[in-house]
This record gives structure tokens, C-alpha cells and sequence, in this order.
């Protein structure tokens, strides 16, 4: 048998998943970072970050290669130490009490960390019991991890033999097994194809939902827009930027674009949208009508009824919005993928 994963949880091996009675009490965020600052030598990886996350909010963590995201991850999970700075987690100071703050957070790394001469349910069986499950709560908490992520009828295959998806699925269920207040994934959709790719999106989307506080890395930018309620981006080891995708893109004067095409006399439509609250700017060429606005999605019905005034009709509507890709890159002056 091959023994050469890491475990996919920040667990130590027994720790116990029974969470403290004060763990949590008083505290409106979940997890707080402050201050985090790691240094290799004369070279500082990672440069005074602080973030919060709320309960059952996902927070999305971008930024270029060598920007300082591994390292922070690594000192939030408590792999690694910090120079200076604090974590907390549901209350509990990661340095004070390591045990009892990692027994809260399950890591999904972004290599896989599974066995592939186990099955899958073999895997979950063996990372149960390094969390301290055994008996019917584990089998119970195998059987809802793997459905979570869509691995019930392939339980008894060996892992060696499922698709990289189902690899990186089977990665998820193995982080999820003890209940976790903050799961942490590092570029959990590296790899795989489209499908297996929207299937682990609709699994951690799901996993939000519930409830559950999510730390998210990825390289591509449309993961995190989908998923994430806040993001911060940290470059050279500082956090340079943090707020939801709207926010961020504000940040850069971005604004939304509505085209309409019209039905009816573009001179007539423009008069009628002479100040219309909301609206920044307004151009037409032949019958297609541009708006730019900070919020194009609630300026559509206005600019609908105004044109309806004016005699003319709406064919057809599009709304644009700058995306998160155009705020990296004014921010860092790299790609993500850079």
C-alpha cells in the first residue's frame, strides 16, 4: 500500500473535534487574522495581513504566484508559526491552543492528499478516525460527506481508479468529515475538466449555503466572483486590496454598461434620459442605446420606462459589469495566472 499523502485537514493526529463551550462566545467573526507577518531570512513572504471571516461567509484570497497566499494559508491552518501576529478561530487562539483552533478548520490542499490503493470510503474511514470518529458517527458523517460531493455510488472503487475530478471531490469530502466551522481550500478545481469543475463549484456553493465559513484560493477569477462574498488580494505580502467584488471594482472607478436596442426615435429616447438619477452617461449609435452607471442592474427598469415615455420600445438589454479580472490587474499589473 502506498503511505504518501498529507493529511487533508490542519488536524493534528487526535486531536479532538469537541468543541470548547466558550469557543465562539462574543465574537461576531469567525476567524481573525491580524498582523500575520513570516520572514525567510531577509526575504518577508508575508507583510502585516489581517482578514476576518464571518459564519458562513466565503472569503476569497487572490493573488499572483509568490505573493504570500500559501504562506498565509499555511499560518491560518497553523502548519506554519508566525513571526508576529495572531490567529483566532471560534474564539480560540491558534498559538494559545493549536489543537483545539485547528479542530475547527478543514483543509483541502492543492495536492491531493489521498490514497489511491484505498477506496473512497477506505480514504474517509481512515482520516475519520485521525480526527476521532468512530463506530455509527463516522459511518454516518462518510455517508453525508460523500454525498455532499456526489461520490455515494462510486464509494467502493478505489480511489486510483476515479478521474481527476473525482480526486479532487473525494479531497473535499476528506476535509469536510469532522464538521469543520472554516473550511479552507487551495485551488480545489486545479486540473479538472469542465464538468467535474462545475460539480465541485456547486458542492462548496452548497456548503456556503448551509452555513458553513469558506477560505477560498483559485486562479480563476470566475470561481471566486461565483462563490465569494468578500476578497482580498495581497501582493509582495501585503494585503492590498479587500472588500466584495462591487466594492472592488468602485475602487477602480469601474462602471456597469447597459446596452438596449430600441424600437423607435434614438433622439426622442435620449431627451427623455436627460438626468435620469443613476445614469452617468449616455450615448446611441443607429438603434443601439449605451447607459454607464455604478449599478446598471437597477437602472435598467428606469431606462426601460423612460424610453417607453419617449414613444420607443426595448428589444433587447445587456448589462456589463467590469469584472474582478480588470481589478487585479490595475492593482497588481499582473494577470492572476502570472
Amino acid at each position: 500500500m502506498s503511505m504518501q499523502p498529507r493529511a487533508s485537514s490542519a488536524v493534528d493526529e487526535g486531536a479532538t473535534t469537541e468543541p470548547s463551550t466558550a469557543a465562539g462566545q462574543g465574537t461576531a467573526d469567525l476567524v481573525r487574522c491580524e498582523g500575520l507577518r513570516k520572514a525567510y531570512g531577509d526575504h518577508v513572504a508575508v507583510d502585516g495581513v489581517g482578514f476576518t471571516i464571518a459564519p458562513g461567509e466565503a472569503y476569497g484570497l487572490l493573488g499572483p504566484n509568490g505573493a504570500g497566499k500559501t504562506t498565509t494559508i499555511s499560518m491560518l491552518c497553523g502548519l506554519q508559526r508566525p513571526d508576529e501576529g495572531r490567529v483566532v478561530v471560534a474564539g480560540v487562539d491558534m498559538l494559545a491552543a493549536p489543537a483545539e483552533a485547528k479542530a475547527r478548520i478543514g483543509f483541502v490542499p492543492q495536492d491531493l492528499a489521498i490514497y489511491p490503493d484505498l477506496s473512497a470510503r477506505e480514504n474517509l474511514t481512515f482520516f475519520g478516525r485521525l480526527y476521532g470518529l468512530a463506530g455509527t458517527r463516522l459511518r454516518e458523517r462518510i455517508d453525508t460527506c460523500l454525498e455532499v460531493v456526489g461520490l455515494t455510488e462510486r464509494a467502493g472503487d478505489l480511489a486510483g481508479t476515479y478521474s481527476g475530478g473525482m480526486k479532487r471531490r473525494l479531497n473535499i469530502a476528506a476535509g469536510l468529515l469532522h464538521e469543520p466551522q472554516l473550511l479552507v481550500l487551495d485551488e480545489p478545481t486545479v486540473g479538472v475538466d469542465p464538468q467535474s469543475r462545475n460539480a465541485i463549484l456547486e458542492s462548496v456553493d452548497r456548503l456556503g449555503a448551509e452555513g458553513m465559513a469558506l477560505l477560498y484560493t483559485s486562479h480563476y477569477m470566475e470561481e471566486v466572483e461565483r462563490l465569494c462574498d468578500r476578497i482580498g488580494i495581497v501582493d509582495h505580502g501585503r494585503m492590498i486590496a479587500e472588500g466584495t467584488r462591487r466594492e472592488l471594482v468602485a475602487s477602480i472607478s469601474g462602471l456597469d454598461r447597459v446596452d438596449l436596442d430600441l424600437h423607435g426615435d434614438p433622439s426622442a429616447v435620449l431627451a427623455a434620459l436627460d438626468g435620469l438619477p443613476g445614469c452617468e452617461q449616455v450615448t446611441v449609435e443607429e438603434q443601439r442605446l449605451t447607459a454607464l452607471s455604478t449599478d446598471g442592474a437597477a437602472l435598467v427598469a428606469p431606462l426601460v420606462g423612460a424610453v417607453a415615455e419617449a414613444g420607443a420600445s426595448v428589444a433587447g438589454v445587456v448589462v456589463t459589469e467590469p469584472d474582478l479580472e480588470a481589478v487585479f490587474l490595475s492593482l497588481t499589473g499582473r494577470a492572476l495566472r502570472n
